[in-house]
Formats: C-alpha cells, sequence, structure tokens
C-alpha cells in the first residue's frame, strides 16, 4: 500500500456545521488558508443550506469567494436543491456535492423525504451541473449504521452509490455518519459497493464514535480504496444523527498513512497550528489522538 492516497478535507463544512459555537467568515477563511498552507489541496469549505436548518453555514458564498484564489486547490460545497445549486454556482463553485441516504429512517430525519424521493430532488440539480461543466461529488449517509433504522443492508448502499454514479456523480463518498462500523463491515461494504461503481470513484468517510475509524479505512484501503474524507482536529458530527461524534481527524489519518510510507504531502506542524487555532475559537481542545499527544510534546501554538 505504498502508493498515494487523497485526502478531502470537510473540516470546514461538515466538521464546523454541528459545532454549537458559530464561526464568522474571516475565521472560516483563515481555517482554510491555513489547511492549505498545511499541503492539503481538496477542501470542503461550506453549504448552501438553509441558515434556519444549518446556520453555520451561513454566509457560504463568502467564504468561497474568501478562497478561490489558489487554483492549485480544489473547493466543494454541498448543495441540496436547484436553489442552493443556483447559489453556489453565482459564487463561483466549481464543485457541489449532492447527498442522499441508505437508510430511509434517517432520510426522513434529515431532510424529511424517503431516499427515492432524496434522489429525484437532486436530479435536477445534477443536470444542470453537467450542462454548467460543474463537477457532482455524492455523499451516502448511514451506510454501516443508522441512530433510526439500524442495520442498514450493503444492497442498499450499493443502490444508491449505482444510482449517484449514472447519474453523473465523478465520486462517491460511503458514509458512517454514526460511526457504528468494525472493520470486516467495512471491507465487505466497499467490496460490495465496488461491483457496481469502480473502486477508483469511491471515497471513505468514516465518522470515529467508537474509535473504530482509522482500522475501518486501513481495511478500506486493503480493498483499493484511496480516497479519505476526514476532519482537522476530528471536528464535526451530524444535527440529525443523535450521539455521532466527529470525523476521523486529519492529523491520526496523516500520522497513520506516512506512518505506512505513503506520502501525504501535509506538513503535520501547520496543519497541528490549523487544528489548534480553530480549537481556541471553539473554545474546547481538538479530539485528534495525535492532536492531543504533539501538544502534550511542544508549546500550542
Amino acid at each position: 500500500m505504498n502508493d498515494s492516497v487523497r485526502i478531502v478535507e470537510v473540516g470546514p463544512r461538515d466538521g464546523l456545521q454541528n459545532e454549537k459555537t458559530p464561526v464568522g467568515v474571516e475565521d472560516r477563511i483563515a481555517f482554510i488558508e491555513a489547511l492549505l498552507g498545511a499541503g492539503l489541496r481538496t477542501v470542503e469549505v461550506g453549504a448552501f443550506v438553509s441558515p434556519k436548518a444549518i446556520p453555520q453555514m451561513v454566509n457560504s458564498d463568502a467564504v468561497l469567494r474568501g478562497v478561490d484564489h489558489h487554483p492549485d486547490s480544489e473547493f466543494h460545497v454541498l448543495v441540496p436543491n436547484e436553489k442552493g445549486y443556483e447559489a453556489a454556482r453565482a459564487a463561483g463553485a466549481k464543485v457541489i456535492a449532492v447527498f442522499a441516504s441508505a437508510s430511509g429512517g434517517f432520510s426522513r430525519a434529515n431532510i424529511n423525504c424517503t431516499v427515492t424521493e432524496s434522489i429525484e430532488r437532486f436530479k435536477p440539480v445534477l443536470a444542470r451541473a453537467r450542462a454548467d461543466g460543474i463537477r457532482v461529488r455524492g455523499y451516502i449517509s448511514c451506510v454501516l449504521g443508522c441512530p433510526f433504522d439500524g442495520e442498514v443492508k450493503p444492497q442498499a448502499v450499493v443502490d444508491v452509490a449505482r444510482t449517484l454514479s449514472e447519474l453523473g456523480c465523478y465520486e462517491v463518498s460511503l458514509g458512517d455518519t454514526i460511526g457504528v462500523g468494525t472493520p470486516l463491515k467495512a471491507k465487505n461494504l466497499l467490496r460490495a459497493v465496488a461491483g457496481s461503481v469502480p473502486m477508483a470513484n469511491l471515497a471513505m468517510h468514516f465518522h470515529d464514535t467508537y474509535g473504530q475509524a482509522l482500522a475501518n479505512l486501513y481495511a478500506g484501503m486493503e480493498e483499493g480504496c484511496r480516497v479519505i474524507d476526514s476532519a482537522a482536529g476530528g471536528l464535526g458530527g451530524c444535527p440529525y444523527a443523535p450521539g455521532a461524534t466527529g470525523n476521523v481527524a486529519t492529523e491520526d489519518v496523516v500520522y497513520m498513512l506516512e506512518g505506512m510510507g505513503i506520502a501525504t504531502g501535509v506538513d503535520m506542524p501547520k496543519l497541528l497550528a490549523a487544528t489548534n487555532t480553530i480549537s481556541r475559537l471553539l473554545g474546547r481542545p481538538p479530539v485528534s489522538r495525535v492532536a492531543s499527544a504533539l501538544n502534550a510534546k511542544a508549546p500550542v501554538r
């Protein structure tokens, strides 16, 4: 496994969207700039969603405009519908993300519709994006378990992944939203989905609720997956998934990969500095094991 792995940094969106302490536009831009300075090149920077539903993502247009002067970086924004797409397009988005769930219970709790209805809602978004030359990434929530429905069958994930791919998503990110997966389940899921969507077009988005995220990522890498979503400092959670904790921490992922001989291009001290700064703004220490260990060894910056 000494080949490359692409890290998609989701802290500025998926990480901050569940934080009770709102982070202003200037600080969000500074956070993204610090992540770019650390060597991360693909960053999810915001979401064009209802400010009433997710107030933490208000002014995502200003955030995107504030960082779009980096031609060597790729910025993603989440859009739930055509209204969100129009706002993202107006702000200059070049890559958008749409989301569906593998679980009916989660879909109803999150966006008040069935899985099939959710896909119908964003079909026009995908059609417009295709016409406009905008790349689309697809997220699937609850691929290894649901807070409402419990166990999620791999076939349900396969069906949604195949649909997203057929509709034009260049990549499908498989999200263990509540972090209940274990390595064998993760491995079997990747193997099942890869039967319908090429492994090269899959990504892993694992939360660390039960401390299994790194093990699950390693299991997925053994199956050939080479794209990992992570959030600096282990930020995140989900407003619609009770008890879910944050994403797997980018520092922890980088430490694991570099220790395996897989170059990430990420400067750990600079990543740690970015993590410490956003953590201070949020008023709590990072949950990342690596950040905690390194902060204990050296003065916090």
